[in-house]
């Protein structure tokens, strides 16, 4: 992200997001009506998705020039939603959203109403997503705490010690599209922090990126450009995992691997077996982990 500007692809994400909102209640699969308040740039696109017709060749052209991308954004919101809201059903207590941007879950899931949700950015962003926030909603629920920090040069623990934070309950951390942003160090600090914050029982949701993408290691086809482009616009990424050394990486820092699905997979899970054909975006993984016991 360069500075003083939006992230761009936060604002695709919020793109997707309410395009997917826009659909008829009998075939969306999810609903964020806050998202559109975050498009900047990109309202044009989300206007000519709403028109007939060229609504349709707006998506297709989506799809066809980033293959992929759309369609598994709004699977992996769907598949972070169930896994939070059964979480909370479960008896996890608070909520920590990590490199929050324009995450509207606080204010869009009716199972967070009420309970303890801490969102963490850019001192920038933060005060951007309140202000939009203030003038549609009027006010902010006084259930969400909103923390700057800037994860390249804070600790976590610093700055959820100058908070309400309870270390002691159970808790929801979030990481989603943040880990690739960071290098090697910073992220082994982060999740150091977060579990030594973490309650037994707390869990761990992250976006992570296939390794082989950055070094060169795994062809993904015409996608593996996608960090050469997004670093030619200021947003580079560079750090990732090999899956098969992810539940060793994990342990060593104090969690459990519970799940770990590629983009076919949690398409899958949401828009039907028949979304396999889809191509693009296999290099992007979420995970879910627990706090370890010992």
């Amino acid at each position: 992200m360069k500075p003083g500007e939006a992230s761009s692809t936060a604002q695709f994400n919020a793109l997707f997001r309410a395009m997917e909102s826009s659909r008829p209640r009998s075939k969306r699969l999810l609903y964020d009506p806050l998202a559109r308040e975050f498009l900047g740039r990109v309202r044009p696109l989300y206007l000519f998705s709403r028109l007939p017709v060229i609504g349709r060749a707006n998506t297709l052209y989506m799809d066809w020039r980033w293959p992929g991308v759309r369609p598994s954004h709004i699977a992996r919101t769907c598949w972070i939603d169930d896994r939070l809201q059964a979480a909370l059903e479960s008896g996890i207590d608070q909520v920590v959203i990590l490199g929050a941007g324009y995450d509207c879950r606080a204010y869009r899931m009716t199972c967070l109403k009420g309970r303890p949700v801490f969102e963490i950015d850019h001192p920038s962003t933060l005060a951007e997503k309140v202000g939009r926030l203030t003038k549609v909603m009027g006010s902010l629920p006084d259930n969400v705490a909103f923390l700057g920090a800037d994860f390249s040069s804070q600790d976590l623990d610093a700055v959820l010690d100058d908070s309400p934070f309870d270390s002691s309950l159970a808790t929801f951390f979030l990481l989603e599209g943040l880990l690739h942003y960071l290098d090697g160090d910073g992220v082994d600090r982060l999740l150091r922090s977060i579990s030594a914050a973490s309650a037994p029982g707390s869990r761990l949701v992250f976006t992570y990126v296939h390794r082989g993408l950055l070094d060169g290691t795994v062809e993904f086809g015409d996608m593996g450009r996608v960090p050469t482009t997004l670093r030619a616009i200021g947003e580079t990424w560079m750090f990732g995992l090999y899956p098969e050394e992810l539940s060793a990486y994990l342990a060593e820092r104090g969690f459990a691997l519970l799940t770990d699905e590629g983009s076919v997979e949690y398409r899958s899970s949401y828009l039907g077996p028949s979304s396999r054909h889809l191509k693009g975006f296999e290099f992007y993984r979420i995970a879910m982990a627990e706090k370890s016991s010992c």
